[in-house]
């Protein structure tokens, strides 16, 4: 009698455990590729996570409706200011209208932002 409900919680057990690995391994962090360089590191430390890896935008980002900025429209971000970037990085997208756009500012040294403004500017030349 007692081995039946056992099994079943056993079962149980493994299903989360097999679930939140699948969830683990869906929502885990895009890496940089090796030899990367500090630039293409803070992309995906800070950008890649809702504008993807090439800059078209990401799953993940759409998950929690959020709709990310295609970087890759060239058009598009030669319309853009190099100040303009640098203060969206910076300041996130509140003050420009944009509140999906987290600001940080507070997590980068002001020369990081830069060099991060410069290489988005690279995804649209691809």
């Amino acid at each position: 009698m007692i081995r039946r409900p056992l099994i079943a919680l056993a079962l149980a057990i493994a299903a989360l455990g097999v679930l939140a690995g699948g969830l683990a391994w869906l929502l885990d962090a895009p890496k940089p590729p090796p030899g990367a360089d500090r630039a293409q590191r803070l992309y995906y430390a800070f950008c890649a996570e809702c504008h993807g890896v090439d800059g078209r935008g990401s799953w993940r980002a759409a998950l929690f409706l959020v709709r990310a900025g295609d970087l890759t429209n060239a058009p598009r971000m030669a319309s853009l200011s190099d100040a303009y970037l640098f203060d969206l990085i910076k300041h996130g997208g509140a003050p420009f209208g944009r509140p999906g756009m987290p600001a940080s500012g507070a997590r980068l040294r002001d020369d990081d932002i830069a060099l991060l403004a410069r290489h988005v500017r690279t995804l649209s030349a691809r």
